[in-house]
Order: C-alpha cells, then sequence, then structure tokens
C-alpha cells in the first residue's frame, strides 16, 4: 500500500512513500503507556534540562557542565551491562496545540499564513534528542551521564502541501534501531482534521551518545525486538546504516565521477560552447537557463546565548531552521515562486558552534528537473581572530515550485560536481518515495 504526496495542478511526476514505517504502520504497536499524557511542546526543552541538569542561566552554564563531570562513573564500561529496552519503552507523544491555544500560533505563522516548516525542524530535533533520553533512561540516577546530539538528519519527506497554523499538530517518536553508541530516530507528524490525526511528515535522525563532558562515545542499551514488524523496522535502520556507508565511500569529495556523470557533465559542457568560435574558452549560456554561480544567497548570523541547546552550543534546530529559511529564500529567487519543501536529507553536523561564534551560510541551486529544485546550503564559522573558516553543516532541501524552471548550468569543475551531487539527492529522494 502507498499514498501520494502533494501534488500541483500540472500533473508532475509525484513522490509516493511506502506506509511501511509511517504513522499507520510502526506506531499502531507502540502505545503510551497508560495513564501517561502527550507532552505540551513547550515542556519538551524544560525536560532535556532536568535530564541533564542544564541551567537556566547563561551565567551558570560554567558551574553546571562541571557538576555534570562527577557523573562518569555512571557510564557503563559494556553495552552488555545495559539493561535492554523494547521499542515502545522509548515512544513519546508531543502535541502542538496551535488550535486550540491561539496564543501560541503566531510564533508558528508566516506570511503565507501556514506553519513555519523550520520551526518545525526544532522541535524534531529537541524530540529526537528526548526520545533518545527515554530509551537510556537511567533508573538509580536523577541526572542522565550521557551526552546525546543529534548526528544526521537521514531524511524527511512531507506528505502535505500545506500546515494549517490553527488545526492541533501531535508529533510521535522512538527509538527505531540501535548500533553501541549510536541510535536512530522514526518520528512522524500529524495535524488534526475534523477528529482525525492525518500524516503530514515522517523523519528518521540519528543520534549519538557521548560521555557527561560530550569527549567521548558511551555505550547505550540495547533494543529488544518483540513482533516481525519491529524486525522489519530495525532491519530498515541496518540497511539505513549501510546506505549511508556506501554513499559516503562513493562521495564526488573521495571518487571519481561514474561514467554516465562524465557524459552528462561533458554535454552540459558541449550545450555551453560558442559554435562561431569553437573554443573551449569560450561559452554561452543556452536558452531558458541560468549560471549555477548566479544562484548563490548568503547570510550571517551571530550565535548568541539564546539559541544555546542543554550543553551550552548552538542548538541543532536553530541552525536547520537557519538554513531552511535561507534554502527557501534562495528557491523562491530563483525560480520566483514561492516553493515547497518536498524532502530534507542527509544533514550531516560535523562540528558544534560555539556560543559567540560568527555563523556564515550560503545557499545555491545545484540542480534543477522540471519544477523541482535541489538547494544545497552550506554552514561554517568564521574566526575573526584567527581567520580561520570551518566547516559545521551541509544541509540539501527538494523544492518544488508551480511552473517549470530555467535549467541550472554549472560553468567550471567544481561546479560540475555540485551539480552532480545535487542530482544524486535528488533520484534518491525520488526513487525512496516511489
Amino acid at each position: 500500500m502507498s499514498r501520494r504526496l502533494f501534488s500541483f495542478s500540472q500533473a508532475c511526476p509525484l513522490l509516493t512513500r511506502s506506509l511501511t514505517s509511517s504513522t499507520e504502520g510502526s506506531q499502531a504497536s507502540l502505545l503510551m503507556k497508560e495513564g501517561q499524557l502527550p507532552i505540551h511542546v513547550n515542556n519538551v526543552r524544560n525536560k532535556l534540562r532536568e535530564i541533564v541538569g542544564a541551567s537556566t542561566n547563561w551565567r551558570d552554564h560554567v558551574q553546571a557542565m562541571n557538576e555534570r563531570k562527577a557523573l562518569h562513573t555512571l557510564l557503563a564500561k559494556a553495552q552488555s551491562d545495559l539493561p535492554p529496552r523494547k521499542m515502545s519503552d522509548s515512544y513519546i507523544e508531543v502535541i502542538l496545540p496551535l488550535g486550540s491555544q491561539p496564543e501560541i500560533r503566531e510564533k508558528y505563522l508566516n506570511v503565507h499564513n501556514t506553519v513555519r516548516f523550520g520551526r518545525i525542524l526544532e522541535d524534531l530535533d529537541s524530540l529526537g534528542v528526548l526520545v533518545c533520553y527515554t530509551h537510556t533512561k537511567h533508573d538509580a540516577a536523577q541526572k542522565s551521564p550521557l551526552s546525546i546530539v543529534t548526528a544526521l538528519v537521514d531524511k524527511i519527506g512531507l506528505w502535505k502541501q500545506h500546515i494549517y497554523p490553527d488545526r492541533d499538530i501531535k508529533f510521535t517518536g522512538n527509538v527505531s534501531w540501535v548500533g553501541k553508541t549510536s541510535m536512530e530516530v522514526q518520528m512522524h507528524m500529524l495535524q488534526l482534521h475534523g477528529d482525525i490525526y492525518s500524516p503530514v511528515l515522517d523523519a528518521t535522525f540519528v543520534m549519538v551518545a557521548r560521555d557527561p563532558e560530550n569527549k567521548r562515545p558511551a555505550f547505550v542499551n540495547p533494543l529488544i525486538l518483540e513482533t516481525p514488524e519491529e524486525e522489519k523496522i530495525f532491519k530498515e535502520g541496518e540497511m539505513n546504516k549501510i546506505r549511508r556507508i556506501d554513499s559516503s565511500k562513493a562521495s564526488l569529495l573521495k571518487m571519481a565521477p561514474t561514467a554516465e556523470e562524465r557524459n552528462i557533465v561533458h554535454n552540459l559542457f558541449l550545450n555551453t560552447l560558442d559554435t562561431r568560435t569553437m573554443s573551449f574558452r569560450s561559452r554561452v549560456l543556452p536558452p531558458n537557463s541560468v549560471w549555477m554561480q548566479d544562484t548563490t544567497l548568503k547570510g550571517l548570523e551571530i550565535c548568541h546565548p539564546q539559541e544555546r541547546n542543554i550543553f551550552n552550543r548552538i542548538f541543532g534546530g536553530f541552525l536547520m531552521r537557519k538554513a531552511y529559511e535561507l534554502g527557501w529564500a534562495c528557491a523562491y529567487s530563483y525560480g520566483n515562486f514561492r516553493p515547497y519543501v518536498v524532502a530534507v536529507d542527509d544533514i550531516m553536523f560535523q562540528k558544534p558552534v560555539e556560543i559567540g561564534s560568527l555563523l556564515l551560510l550560503s545557499s545555491q541551486v545545484c540542480y534543477t528537473e522540471k519544477n523541482y529544485i535541489q538547494v544545497r546550503v552550506h554552514s561554517g564559522v568564521y574566526d575573526p581572530n584567527f581567520r580561520i573558516h570551518q566547516t559545521t553543516n551541509v544541509f540539501h532541501f527538494t523544492f518544488l515550485i508551480e511552473t517549470e524552471i530555467p535549467n541550472v548550468v554549472p560553468k567550471t569543475y567544481g561546479e560540475s560536481m555540485l551539480y552532480l551531487d545535487g542530482k544524486r539527492h535528488f533520484d534518491s529522494t525520488m526513487t525512496e518515495n516511489m
């Protein structure tokens, strides 16, 4: 059984997504414990602070982090020392009551009178961390000795074109796969339509556990599989890990393009040659096209303490929101029509962002096909004292626009590699959702 994602009247090729691991599938067996109530979205980060023992005041953060050092003695020496947990043990429901509590609506509202997707990314990031802390809960201690951080946003796929600002939203999530020090979390977002919560998006995050000072890996509780359905979900997690390893090995930063990809790049090059001069140096932009170098949109953020996470680094959800909003603006300025996000994938958190950093964001259209736009956002920090740039994240967003758009054309070899990388991400999104 499959379900169709949102479409436009142009009847372009549409994404579909299997329900094997969606709300009507995996969540059916993961019921909340009797008497347990859904968590209000505003309480998620408060719960995380309690679990970690984080300070609510910036001036106290050093003392709070120093107090965590004593929790080293609670770390397991081996994974076998930790009690195994079920998938249902980590299951959480979070309510975002946009309909029943209008006073919180404005924070989530965009100019088009729909919900800001960047805010949803923030909530998903917080929920994913809380799910993992629930899975690894240390019964004998009030505070967790683990520092759990987001390592990767594997994929987010959307079902709906619009997220309404006046209807309640429910998030659900649970640990779906466990390694020795890492966990995969499946999350789902649903919105109330009448008396029924309908699926809006599915998300898969990968979290890693580290010691109290966030310096070394730490073991996490193993997972018990109780049903054939849970075994299937766990196997999907294994396959996701293998896919990520294979993708990393085949990265264009490590390996040359395939023969097919080399032909694509060469044809793009031939299409830009000036037939009057027949010179390799003379390039002409084909009709209905835009040079890739002309699609860049940049931004700068000063990282203030207000945006810190429970470990006093910049909150990963904040980074995702800023990158998404810049990527959306980039797609908007390129296509001249409002873009709709279709998928987010392969966001790797390579380096934490410290408080006080100068965060440089650069977005670029790297691939187009019909009315789809693939946008890449590079995030890095700049140290003015030493004049050093360091990459922290690379984000990949797939957008859909109401009309066909110009083709983006690379001019240099480096841009050609960005084009091929964008095509890989776009093809992966389409393949996984067929």
